[in-house]
């Protein structure tokens, strides 16, 4: 783990302990990353309750709650895709923090208007959804890497 991811992680364990939430995952390009350098640390079950690796658009539609047809038409690597995971997250968890990201991590899959590294953010607290996109450059592990960072980033800014 870089000294950053370290950072990020502790920063967000710490600032849910003192609000005392409960945080949930739903990962997609990044396979349960999220959780993983959360759970990294020793004592963070008292603020991690459970992460979602939803990969397929099936997995979204069964463990989250995600309409399929909101993914049939808009596709799964989109801001409303990732909105409803998140909301989805946090609802099936009962958590007060639930973070979300869907995207194509390469080297495959992407397209002029959704090319390689484009991740799409979703972070639900109880003062409702926040949503953010970017497109990261590099190559898969790099876009994973990225999409890690930010999302700690979005998550701490979420809790205040």
């Amino acid at each position: 783990m870089s000294p950053d991811n370290e950072e990020l992680c502790r920063s967000l364990l710490a600032r849910c302990r003192a609000r005392h939430w409960t945080l949930a995952t739903a990962e997609s390009c990044t396979g349960g990353l999220i959780i993983a350098r959360l759970t990294d640390f020793a004592g963070s079950s008292d603020v991690i309750d459970r992460g979602f690796v939803t990969y397929s658009n099936a997995a979204k539609t069964e463990m989250l709650g995600v309409d399929a047809t909101l993914i049939a038409s808009l596709g799964a690597v989109s801001k409303e895709v990732a909105c409803a995971m998140a909301a989805g997250a946090r609802r099936t968890a009962a958590v007060d923090l639930a973070i979300a990201v869907t995207g194509i991590a390469g080297p495959g899959g992407g397209s002029p208007a959704k090319p390689v590294g484009t991740v799409f953010f979703g972070i639900a607290t109880p003062s409702g959804i926040e949503d953010d996109h970017q497109v990261f450059a590099g190559d898969r592990s790099t876009i994973r890497a990225s999409t890690l960072d930010h999302a700690l980033k979005l998550a701490l800014r979420a809790c205040g």
